[in-house]
């Protein structure tokens, strides 16, 4: 009975830990950002198999892969543990870049290379905030590669500290969800650690701008720079994420949206400049913008910009690509108008609806990019002005207008 009993414990046991494996497993997936850095690590440095591995004692488990060198490992997949260098760097906790195996004193006679066929190799731990050892984040190429610069050891660091940053971030909301008695406490509890994860993003967001300029000051081909242009467009992208998380959760926690208005500059050439900023970003499509401002509007002109921004934004993602996108801002009789339209399909009725609700173009069209808080800011921006904000859609056009006191 006794031997009985010690068998279905450590079959227990080893429930549990597949269990926890695939959680951490899961939780990986829930990182929209991985598949970005995979791409970005393998460009940046020429190599062909990038990871996200979690590794323990025992295990060796990729969480996330990009694979351009048909390497053959799938998320999910496992190496033996012990034929890993990974297996290594748990025990050690620092980072191991090998530029070209056969030069390298410490590793041209390791196993590891000559089992899996590569000649460069790095590989960064991911450690949680409470110290815990979660895995790494690695690549490898079966050509030598040019690794061990500060430049690209820094780039492995900051990325290897955003996923930690993630899932420790993740298992803060879970733990503190589990805690709550009631669906009120969950809600409120949520939308403040939306309020704290959106100010504390910002920390690893800097770290990642501050390395992209350290790599756009060093010699790069034009390859690389094109790619360090990408990093920096994506960190503009999170930064536009991130301004909304927070207003979102400031108007929920009853803050509401703070408005610095001015009646003495112009508007237009802010307007003007989010235009651009967006033409810039989205350089394949064309967008129509007109204005006639002839006196000034006491408004928050970058609170009206991201107003624009967002609505413009909106309407380039739902948008017929084929068609531009029209942005029109004038003065009606004391009042400021702002129209954007664009063409494509018709928003069903009962969509309409909700529009303007947070999260409801998020959980309708989950392939596209965002968190479905851009049009409930903008609603949010109006109201605060004293202004509407409104919406048709038919099959020919879909027209966002936005109307607001003068004065």
């Amino acid at each position: 009975m006794m031997s009985g009993r010690g068998g279905l414990r450590k079959m227990a046991d080893n429930s549990d830990t597949e269990r926890s494996l695939e959680a951490d497993i899961a939780a990986v997936g829930r990182i929209d950002a991985i598949p970005r850095i995979l791409e970005v690590v393998c460009r940046t440095t020429g190599m062909g198999f990038a990871a996200v591995a979690r590794v323990t004692e025992n295990r060796w488990i990729a969480c996330s892969v990009r694979d351009d060198i048909a390497f053959g490992l799938q998320p999910g997949g496992e190496l033996k543990v012990e034929t890993t260098i990974c297996n290594e760097i748990q025990h050690h906790r620092k980072h191991v870049v090998i530029d070209h195996v056969v030069l390298d004193a410490t590793y041209r006679a390791h196993a590891t290379p000559a089992r899996y066929g590569f000649q460069s190799y790095i590989s960064v731990p991911i450690v949680l905030k409470d110290g815990s050892f979660f895995g790494t984040l690695c690549a490898i190429d079966p050509k030598p590669a040019r690794l061990n610069t500060p430049e690209i050891t820094g780039m492995f660091q900051l990325f290897a500290d955003l996923i930690a940053f993630h899932l420790d971030a993740q298992q803060r909301l879970e733990t503190t969800e589990a805690s709550l008695s009631s669906e009120r406490e969950t809600a409120v509890l949520r939308e403040q650690f939306i309020a704290v994860l959106g100010h504390d993003l910002r920390s690893p967001l800097s770290s990642i701008a501050a390395g992209g300029q350290v790599l756009l000051k060093t010699p790069l081909n034009d390859k690389a720079v094109s790619i360090v242009a990408l990093m920096q467009k994506s960190v503009q992208r999170m930064a536009g994420l991130i301004d909304n998380v927070l207003d979102f959760a400031r108007g929920r926690l009853g803050g509401g949206l703070v408005l610095h208005r001015n009646s003495n500059e112009p508007l237009q050439p802010m307007l003007a400049q989010v235009i651009d900023e967006l033409r810039s970003a989205w350089p394949d499509r064309t967008i129509v913008f007109t204005a006639d401002l002839p006196t000034p509007v006491s408004c928050d002109r970058s609170r009206i910009g991201q107003l624009v921004s967002n609505l413009t934004s909106n309407a380039l993602t739902h948008g017929s690509a084929n068609t531009p996108v029209r942005v029109a801002a004038a003065i009606h009789a004391g009042t400021f108008e702002l129209a954007v339209a664009n063409s494509g399909a018709m928003i069903p009725a009962s969509m309409l609806e909700k529009l303007f609700q947070p999260f409801v173009r998020a959980a309708a069209q989950p392939e596209q990019q965002g968190l479905g808080l851009g049009l409930y800011i903008a609603s949010e921006i109006a109201k605060a002005h004293g202004g509407t904000l409104t919406v048709t859609s038919t099959a020919v056009e879909t027209r966002f207008t936005f109307k607001m006191p003068v004065s």
